[in-house]
């Protein structure tokens, strides 16, 4: 991410990639298409955007967007210093954890919002061989779900910048059935 974006709050802000970025984005295309996807998606912001178009190219298989892979929504939080979202709400960044289904950082997504939104994303994915170029927080939502874990251990499951999870054939095709039902 642009120098500018360290230690901001930048979950859905269409932040853009440093110069050492968009050169770590070459080097891991290259690596990500040797597992020969048979196609790609991404979540449209440009973070993941030029990561997923170099694999597709590389690779000559189709690339899609779908707004279903992005961060989450941190609402007015977006684009503040994370010092001063805390001097101006103290441990309320907790809420996220504590109250998974009903605090909204800075009026965006509730922890379980993000969480049934990338489930739904994850049913559209096209049959075959793919690679999803996303974020942490969905990465977690995904894998923390699906092991039952409580929110509070999501966190934890978010992979390092630039790192990949694989996951089983079977992870896209199954029905979800820890979607919450909607009112």
């Amino acid at each position: 991410m642009a120098l500018a974006w360290r230690g901001r709050c930048y979950g859905a802000s269409d932040v853009p990639l440093s110069r050492q970025g968009r050169a770590d984005a070459i080097a891991l295309a290259a690596v990500l298409a040797e597992r020969r996807p048979d196609w790609v998606v991404h979540s449209g912001l440009a973070r993941t955007r030029i990561l997923a178009e170099r694999i597709a190219r590389a690779c000559g298989c189709p690339v899609a967007e779908d707004r279903g892979w992005r961060e989450r929504d941190f609402g007015s939080w977006e684009g503040q210093r994370w010092t001063a979202i805390y001097r101006a709400t103290g441990n309320a960044m907790d809420g996220m954890i504590d109250a998974p289904d009903r605090f909204r950082p800075g009026g965006g997504e509730t922890t379980f919002d993000l969480a049934d939104r990338v489930a739904l994303a994850r049913l559209r994915l096209p049959d075959g061989r793919g690679i999803v170029v996303t974020h942490g927080g969905p990465i977690a939502a995904l894998i923390g779900r699906d092991r039952g874990a409580p929110a509070a251990d999501w966190p934890a499951l978010v992979p390092p910048c630039g790192g990949s999870v694989v996951m089983p054939g079977e992870w896209r095709a199954r029905q979800d059935s820890n979607l919450r039902p909607q009112a």
